[in-house]
């Protein structure tokens, strides 16, 4: 019981850290941030397809198969995002 209280609080930790953090960046740093995200969410997606397939439990691969899904849509968007921020710097012909 201790274990789970304890991973809840630093999840709940997280959550405000991750918003104050967010909501401070300023628009001009948007991209180069999202890049980095990126690679952290690659990271992430690593890990979630590790825990998907380790099979410990139902409740662990179905929960690893929603991390696959949504760090799976962060990297594409944040590629999207990054490749149209990189197309309007190019020279016109």
């Amino acid at each position: 019981m201790d274990s789970i209280v304890m991973v809840i609080t630093i999840f709940v930790l997280a959550i405000f850290v991750g918003f104050e953090i967010i909501t401070k960046v300023p628009p001009t740093l948007h991209t180069p941030l999202m890049s980095g995200s990126n690679a952290i969410s690659g990271i992430t997606l690593i890990g979630a397809l590790i825990s998907a397939g380790s099979q410990h439990s139902t409740l662990t691969t179905v929960l690893g198969l929603a991390a696959v899904v949504f760090a799976t849509i962060n990297v594409v968007g944040g590629f999207l995002v990054t490749h149209r921020m990189l197309k309007m710097f190019r020279k016109k012909d």
